[in-house]
């Protein structure tokens, strides 16, 4: 059986690891406390060891966004997962969303000509 990817001639054998956490929702109303959590939550994210990079993409109407945030292992979504803030804003999501879905996968391949930035760019993917 051949195997599930091969790599590109040229490339390293040796792949680096990373994990994309999407979190898809349908925004309502922000408040202060929304922006505050916010804030403290993506200030969070980026002081990590294993935090890469955010992509955000917005619905046409600007209702809909897929924050994708990714990280270089599943330690370092689990210490995130565990940021008190995190916690509290997931407990009060249905003030501000009026819905979400998560969606947590590993990255095997990122690749491109180069033309569009992107936050995986100059790690070994492909």
């Amino acid at each position: 059986m051949p195997p599930a990817f091969a790599l590109s001639p040229g490339t390293s054998g040796t792949m680096a690891s990373m994990f994309a956490c999407s979190f898809i929702f349908r925004k309502k109303t922000y408040d202060e406390e929304f922006h505050r959590l916010d804030a403290s939550i993506d200030a969070y994210a980026q002081s990590l060891d294993g935090y890469i990079g955010v992509d955000r993409w917005f619905s046409d109407d600007g209702k809909v966004q897929n924050s994708i945030y990714y990280w270089r292992d599943m330690d370092a979504v689990s210490v995130f997962a565990r940021f008190p803030d995190h916690l509290e804003a997931k407990e009060k999501y249905a003030q501000w969303y009026e819905g979400y879905q998560i969606v947590i996968s590993a990255v095997t391949a990122s690749y491109g000509d180069g033309n569009i930035p992107h936050v995986t760019a100059g790690f070994n993917l492909r």
